[in-house]
Order: structure tokens, then sequence, then C-alpha cells
């Protein structure tokens, strides 16, 4: 029994000295005082800092140090290999890197957590970090702070919230050739680019650094009214163009219009209230549209603007954006103006049942969003809707129906006003209209539905990331969580709404694309029924307003992306008016140069006018293509009976006939009925070969996007963006639909111009077309030169645009000789009959050097 008492007393000592030695982590947790601070001057540190000024349009700040911990000398060294959930770790890592310092660090990013490594003897902690310097306030980055000295000198200081009496063995600093001023005077040695401190205290390491002028430049444009300024003349230039596009349509429409006799009962509806209809509404967006990004841009974005007036503001604005666009109103008429009184009756009660529907629903979102903003007691939350303690259940219902009222009501209003645009400007399917007008409450519930799940997934995305957010903010400095946290979610809850509605409106470009494409329909409509009732050669492409309209459309779809990988967000509006310009500029100057052109006005009006007239080009152009695979045939021995004298006539035949369709004017020698075949395009007007040249190139997209999809993913900030921006997950989305939007305006574009377009070669136009966009890029890569930033993302951009739009040219000349598919057993086959084998050899090889040169570009951005 003796015995067995010593052993129960042996085993409470050895118990008693393994709890003195290494507490429990409730006594670490409970006790700041257990931290042995003073035991970790035995610690060695190396610390590291480099500048980055190539980084995207602000100076990018990395942080690395590295803390050797001796095992036997500070007690809470093992719990550092412990699990990074547990609570031995956490308090252990506080202790080291953090001590006293209990501030939420807003500026400081994390790549990932310290990375621990243990031997016998030691424990290495290596904690990364880095920053941006993109506005004033002060920096605190790992152990150093830095802070704005003057308007072009920031000050560095080591200040290390612990490890203040440890050995700092090493202190480098790479300035990245940015000029800077070491005032410890302690540095063991300096050179351009690089200052080293060796077994210096860090209190005494001090130095000042100068931005770049541009960089500071940047920095303070970012901060001053003139940024927002720079917002705000985007959206006034862009509702400028909206303006002036449907201005000069409904002018030319009207000239062309007046005194033309014999106008059908449909001519008349489409030609009276489809131009002032779809003129008015598109007008009424840009003012709207304008309005609104100033508002939210100048006025709502303020501090002083309390988070109950912002949400009151969002909720009217939205409700009159839904009210104003009146989707249930249609200035084309429905029935034709013989139709009898009951037609009439019908079509009104169905707008009388639409507006009904529309009104309520949009109404009682609205009510319900206003009841929490009016009436915030009832949901347990403040006059202000901040709250200081954490929002008690009912008061996160209360945030969650605000948040999904404002938010529905903005996205019903896109909603709303696409729908109009597109049905003004014909563009849905008839049946659409009519199940709209026979059951427009079942239309609006399934809308209703999908818009609140988007809204929903937008709420949930808003809270998760947050959330994140805090975490991240308040890693290891977070003495009273409740309370501060309570305060923190009440406050971006409050304002979910406004920053949501703020990144949704800045993707409304797409809603302008629409309705300027709606424009370009009705003009190209009411022109090809006019066509139709006069004898006169049929339009090339798109003249005066359309041509506005179809170099608007270029540059909200294809310039904008490029305006993105630039960098230049707050010069929008110049480069939206510089493509617009470049393109007409390059048009203006190749047109001439274009094969229809070339051949004159009486060859489109005598070969092109009618139908019947181009079917026989297109024979001739196939006779053209056989005598000359027989040519090549004789020159192999292999034509049989038939003599080079004989195939030579029937080319001078098909000459003759080319000529004589010129009248006076002799086309070049070099162009053929094949060229002009070519040059026509697969469909009967531009506007439809801009629709078919759209589906291809869309389709050709797609790999386009994955790969800079791909790219994106593969920079580590873009994929921790993900989990910490509020308006990442939902960008993800929307620029994946904006890459395919992209490609679909270009493709468009090519399509529509493509009469009109310089090059024999299908190939040389979307060259043309590239040519016209890249004008605008090269400015841009010229200044990104200078700027030091990298510009190869829009050369990415740039290449692949050009890959696409050669592929698409390709297609189209397929496509135009698609009734001959039955001839061949392949589209590829088709093409070597085209081109012929040498020709299409160049083609290939010229799509293969894009290709290598893209896959190239992309390969270095991936590994940078």
């Amino acid at each position: 029994m003796k015995g067995i008492r010593w052993q129960r007393l042996l085993l409470l000592m050895m118990v008693a000295v393994v709890g003195w030695a290494c507490p429990s982590a409730q006594a670490l947790q409970n006790n700041r005082e257990s931290c042995w601070e003073s035991r970790l001057d035995t610690s060695h540190v190396t610390a590291r800092l480099r500048f980055d000024q190539n980084s995207k349009r602000y100076v990018k700040v990395y942080s690395r140090m590295t803390v050797d911990v001796p095992l036997k000398k500070w007690p809470a060294a093992r719990f550092l290999t412990y699990g990074e959930e547990s609570a031995e770790y956490q308090h252990a890592m506080q202790c080291l890197l953090r001590g006293p310092d209990s501030g939420r660090r807003l500026k400081e990013w994390r790549p990932n957590d310290p990375v621990v490594s243990a031997s016998s003897e030691k424990v290495t902690v290596q904690y990364d970090a880095f920053a941006w310097i993109e506005d004033y306030d002060p920096i605190r980055l790992g152990p150093w702070q830095i802070t704005k000295a003057t308007e072009k000198m920031w000050q560095v200081r080591l200040r290390p919230p612990t490890l203040q009496h440890a050995h700092w063995q090493l202190v480098e600093v790479d300035t990245d050739g940015m000029h800077f001023n070491d005032r410890s005077r302690l540095a063991s040695s300096s050179t351009e680019n690089d200052l080293v401190w060796r077994n210096q205290k860090p209190t005494l390491i001090d130095f000042d650094i100068e931005l770049p002028w541009l960089r500071t430049w940047l920095l303070s444009y970012g901060q001053s009214f003139w940024s927002k300024l720079g917002v705000a003349a985007w959206w006034v230039c862009a509702s400028v163009v909206i303006a002036l596009t449907a201005l000069r349509t409904q002018r030319a429409h009207s000239a062309d219009t007046t005194g033309t006799p014999g106008s059908s009962a449909r001519v008349g509806a489409v030609g009276s209230g489809g131009r002032n209809g779809l003129t008015r509404i598109v007008l009424q967006w840009a003012l709207l549209s304008g309005a609104i990004a100033l508002t939210l841009s100048l006025v709502v974005s303020q501090p002083p603007i309390s988070s109950r007036w912002r949400n009151l503001v969002c909720l009217a604005a939205g409700l009159a954006l839904v009210l104003v666009a009146r989707p249930w109103c249609s200035a084309i008429p429905v029935t034709a103006p013989d139709t009898t009184a009951d037609g009439s009756d019908i079509a009104r009660d169905h707008r009388r049942r639409q507006a009904h529907t529309v009104i309520g629903v949009a109404s009682t979102m609205a009510a319900v969003g206003a009841l929490v903003v009016l009436a915030p007691q009832m949901f347990g939350l403040p006059q202000s809707l901040v709250s200081k303690a954490e929002p008690s259940v009912l008061g996160n219902v209360g945030y969650v129906l605000m948040g999904l009222a404002i938010l529905w009501l903005w996205l019903a209003a896109m909603a709303a006003w696409m729908w109009r645009f597109a049905r003004e400007g014909t563009l849905v399917p008839a049946s659409w209209t009519r199940r709209w007008d026979k059951t427009p409450v079942r239309c609006i519930a399934v809308v209703s539905a999908l818009l609140l799940a988007v809204a929903e997934s937008m709420l949930g995305c808003f809270w998760w990331v947050n959330e994140n957010q805090w975490r991240r903010t308040t890693w290891l400095t977070d003495p009273d969580p409740v309370s501060r946290h309570g305060t923190y979610a009440s406050s971006y809850r409050a304002g979910f709404a406004f920053s949501d509605l703020t990144w949704m409106f800045d993707y409304s470009w797409l809603l302008t694309g629409v309705a300027l494409f709606a424009l370009l329909h009705f003009r190209a409509r009411t022109q090809s029924t006019r066509s139709g009732r006069k004898r006169e050669r049929p339009a090339l492409g798109p003249e005066g307003p359309d041509l506005l309209l179809t170099a608007a459309v270029f540059a909200f779809t294809v310039g904008l992306r490029g305006a993105a990988f630039a960098g230049f967000y707050t010069q929008y509006g110049v480069w939206l008016i510089l493509n617009i310009g470049s393109l007409l500029a390059v048009l203006a100057a190749g047109r001439r140069w274009s094969v229809l052109s070339q051949m004159g006005h009486h060859f489109c009006v005598k070969r092109l006018r009618t139908k019947r007239r181009r079917g026989e080009l297109m024979t001739k152009a196939h006779e053209y293509r056989n005598v000359n695979h027989q040519l090549q045939l004789l020159d192999q021995g292999r034509a049989g009976d038939v003599t080079c004298e004989q195939l030579e006539g029937r080319l001078r035949v098909l000459r003759h006939w080319l000529v004589d369709g010129c009248g006076r004017k002799n086309p070049p020698d070099h162009l053929s009925v094949l060229d002009a075949a070519l040059a026509w395009g697969p469909e009967g007007d531009w506007w439809t070969n801009g629709v078919h040249a759209a589906k291809v190139a869309f389709c050709f997209g797609v790999p386009a996007s994955g790969a800079l999809l791909y790219l994106d993913s593969q920079d580590p900030w873009n994929m921790t963006r993900l989990a910490f921006e509020p308006t990442a997950i939902p960008a993800l989305v929307a620029n994946i639909i904006a890459y395919q939007t992209a490609w679909a305006g270009a493709g468009f574009v090519l399509g529509t111009l493509w009469r009109l377009l310089p090059g024999r070669h299908s190939p040389a136009r979307a060259w043309s077309l590239t040519c016209s966009y890249a004008v605008v890029p090269g400015l841009a890569a010229l200044l990104n030169k200078f700027t030091h930033a990298d510009f190869r993302d829009l050369l990415l951009y740039s290449l692949l645009m050009l890959i696409i739009l050669t592929i698409t040219s390709m297609w189209m000349d397929t496509s135009t000789f698609r009734q001959e598919r039955q001839y061949w057993p392949s589209r590829f086959a088709l093409l070597v009959s085209i081109y012929q084998l040498r020709g299409l050899s160049a083609h290939v090889a010229w799509i293969l050097a894009q290709v290598g040169a893209a896959v190239a570009i992309w390969s270095q951005l991936v590994k940078r």
C-alpha cells in the first residue's frame, strides 16, 4: 500500500511539474501576462521588406519576418507546432507576433498562415504579409509601420509589437529603384535598390522612401474629388453618345420616311410609333443612367450620408427605375390599324393587367424595404440602423428584408429596361410577347423568383466575405469579440444594398449595348422594308447614323474590356470616344479599298440587287473555282482531255461577265467573281451578316474566355479576393458574360461592316477591324510602358480578338457557299475548295502564328 501511495504521490508531482512548465490553454487565454515576453529576448529574427512599383496601379509592399524561438527558453514555443485552430496555437502565435497590439489591421493581407517548422532546439516561424499604398492611411504590415510624411515621402519604421529586445540579425529592404533616405544612419550597406542593417535594435531602424511622381499623382488623384468626377465623366460621355445616336437615328428616319407613298399598315406602325417610342425610351435611359451614376458616385457615397437616408434613396431610385421603364408599354401596335374595336380593347386590357401586376409587385417590395428603414424598432434596430451590439435574430431578419428589397428592385429595373429595349427593337421572339400579353402574372412570378434567387445569392456572398474580412483584420487581436463584432456586423449589413448597387450599376453598360443594338435593328428593319418598295442598290453596310450606332456598339461591348485590361478605370469616357473615333477613321480610310467599292455602284445594282442575280454570281464563283482546280490538275498532268486554252477561255468569259457588270468602270485585274461573292457574305443584308458572325464569334470565344479566367485564377490575389471582397464572386460571373459579349460584339461589327472593310481575303477584313481597335490599346501600351505597368494582359486580349475574328471570317466564307456543302464531306474540305491549297496554307499559317504568339504571352503571364 505504501508503494502505491508513493507512486501516486510521484505521479501528482510529475503532473504539477508539467503543468508549471507547460501551462494549460485555459490559463494562457485567461492570463495575458503568460506570454513570458522577456524570455523571447533570446530569439533570433530576420526581416525583409520589398517594394514593387510595377504591381497594378499602386505600389505593393511585401513583408517577410522569420523568427527562431529556442524551445528551452520560451515555454509556449512548442504550442506553435499545434493545429492552427487550437487555442494553444493561437495564444502562442498572438504572444509571438501581436503581443499587446489589439488593433484591426485593415491594410494587411496574408497570403497564408505563418509557416512553422521545428527542430530539436528551436521553432522557426515565417510570417509573410503584403499591402498596397493606395491611400494616405497609415499601414501596419507585419513588424513595419508605414506612414505618410510629405506629399511624396513615406516614413517606414521597424516597430514590432513584440520581440523588441530579440536579436535582429539581418534587416533588408528592397526599394525597387525608388529614392530613399536612411534616417537611422546605421545601415551596414546601401546600394541603389537595397538597404541592409545588421545586429541593430528594431527601434533604431527608420528610413524614408519617395514614391515615383506618377504613383504619387495616381494616389492623390484617386483620393481627390477629380477621381469621382472622372467616373462621373464616363457616365456623362456614355449618356451623350447614347443621346446623339438616338437623335441622329430619329432625324435620319424622319428624313427617310417623309413623303414615302404606299406605306403598308405595318410599315406605318414601325415608322411612326416604333421610331418615336424606341428613341424616347433610349433617351430616357441616357438621362436616367447619367443622373443615377452621378448620384451614386458624388452624393450617396459621401460619408455624411447616413445608412438610413442612403437606403431610402436606393429604394426610391429602384422603384422609380421600374416605373419609368414601363415594361407593359409598347410603341409598336400589336394589332393593325384596321383591326376591330374588340381587338383594341383586348390589347388595352393586356396592358392594364401588366401594369397592375408590375406596379403591385414593385410597390410591395418597396414597402417591405421602407418598413425596415422607417420603423426599425419593429425589428429591434436603432433609428440609424447601425447597432453597437450583436444584431438579434429579428434584427438580422430586418437587414435581410431591407437588402433583398433594394437589390430586387434594382435587378427588376435592369430587367424591365432590357425587356423594353428588346421588345421595341423586335429582338425578342414573338412567342415571348404573346405569353407576356396573355399571362402577365405568371411571367412576373417567374421573373421575380429568379431575381429573388440572384439577390439572395448576392446577399449570402456579401455576408460570407464580410465575416471573412472580420476574421482577417482581427487575426490574433480580438480582446472583446462580441462588442466589436456587433458594431461591425450591423454596419456592413445596413450598407449591403448600396455596396452591391454600386457594383451592379458599373455593369449597366451591357444594358446600354442592348439599347444601341435595338436601335440598330430597328433601323435595319425599316431600311429593308423601304428598299423592298424601291428599286435601288442594296445597302452594303450601315451608313450615317447606323454607322455611328455600329461604332457605339463596338465601343461599349469590345472597347471597354480593353480599358479594364489597361487599368484606365476612371478614363472610360476618353477610351469610349477614342474607340468610336478609331473605328470610323479606319473605316473611312479603308472602305475605298474594299472589294465591292472597287467594283463600283453599277456592279452592285446590276449583279447584287436581287436574290436571283446574287444566285447567278454564286454560280459564276463556283465555276471560277472549278476552272482553277482543273488548271492545277493540268499542271500535274491529270486534267484529262481538257486543254489549257479551253480553261483560259472560260476564265476570260467569267472576266468579261464581271467587267460587263461594272459598266464603264473596269475592276482591278486581281479581282475575280470569287472575290465579289466572298465580299458579299453569306446573308442577304448587312444586319443578318452581323448576327451570323456574332453567333460564330460567340462560340469560338468560349475557349478564349476560359483561358482568360484560368489566367486570372493563377494570380493568388485574385483567388484571395473571392473570399474577401463582397463583389468578387458576382464579378467573376459578370466577367464571363462580359468576355462573351465582347467576342460576340466584335463578330457582329465584323459581319455588319463585312462589305465595307478593306481586303481581298476575308482574314484581311478581320485584321483591319482589329487594327481599328488596336489604335487605342496601342496608345495605352505606350503609356503603360512609360509608367512601368505590365501591358501583356492587354496585348493578349487583342491577340485573342484577332484570332477569333480571323477564324470567324473563314467560317463566314464557308457559310457563303453553304449550298455546296452537299458536294463536300466536311466544312474543311469546302474551305480547301474555296481558298485552294496554297491560299488555305497561308491562312492556316497566319492563324497558327497568332495562336503561337498568344500562347507565348499567356505562358509568361501564368508564370509571373
